[in-house]
């Protein structure tokens, strides 16, 4: 059994329902959701403990001070899978590579957490489609066809 929940039917599928029925996300992403819920676990990567992650970590939530310090603001704190902050800070930008080398210093990831990236950023691209629309309709499509 899996310490971290697989998001595909917990959250995923009523984010996509929604995206598609007001208009900002092509049907597709149902039917290609509906493809890769068998093989949710494997998407998500290996299983490791529940970590307190940020929730919001994107570069507006990343204040700099005077002496090159930087603090984190505006939390959504739960436990989940490290690699959900890392795919919010890849999604918004703000945090360049020598902040991922650290991390990796401090606290290894697994193997081809890259490749999850994409995968993890879903949910918070439903949101954004689901709030503000815009290009994030096609985004959540390709990352989706990604794993298909």
């Amino acid at each position: 059994m899996r310490d971290v929940p697989a998001p595909a039917g917990s959250l995923l599928r009523p984010l996509v329902e929604r995206a598609v029925s007001a208009g900002r996300v092509s049907p597709q992403a149902t039917d290609i959701l509906d493809r890769l819920t068998p093989r949710v676990e494997d998407l998500c990567g290996p299983t490791e403990p529940p970590a307190p992650v940020h929730g919001d970590l994107w570069a507006g939530n990343r204040l700099v001070d005077v002496e090159g310090r930087s603090w984190l603001v505006d939390p959504a704190c739960h436990y989940a899978h490290r690699e959900i902050d890392i795919a919010m800070m890849h999604l918004l930008g703000g945090f360049g590579p020598e902040v991922m080398s650290a991390y990796d210093v401090e606290c290894p990831l697994a193997d081809a957490w890259q490749e999850r990236i994409p995968w993890y950023q879903l949910s918070p691209l439903l949101v954004h489609v689901i709030l503000v629309g815009g290009g994030y309709g096609q985004a959540v499509v390709d990352a989706l066809r990604r794993y298909v």
